[in-house]
């Protein structure tokens, strides 16, 4: 399972790429660069919010998720020293 700090850090460089995103395309749509970038922070501010919420729902999904053997789970032993 992620950490909260981790699923953070997700959600902020992803809405850092969102963010530049929509605003070259909000410029690009409205022809102006401030009301393209009021598009972008609006989409911005609550797409970190319901990627945060969607992250941490997932994070409690088990479905779809395989267990860990009990070998794989165990640390190797040491590997044995001839002399």
């Amino acid at each position: 399972m992620e950490s909260n700090k981790r699923s953070l850090a997700k959600a902020v460089s992803w809405q850092l790429v969102g963010l530049v995103t929509m605003a070259i395309l909000g410029e690009a749509f409205t022809g102006s660069f401030f009301a393209g970038s009021e598009l972008a922070l609006t989409s911005c501010a609550i797409g970190f919010v319901m990627y945060i919420l969607h992250e941490r729902v997932w994070a409690g999904i088990r479905w779809g998720l395989k267990k860990a053997s009990a070998a794989a789970s165990q640390p190797a032993s040491p590997a044995p020293t001839g002399s």
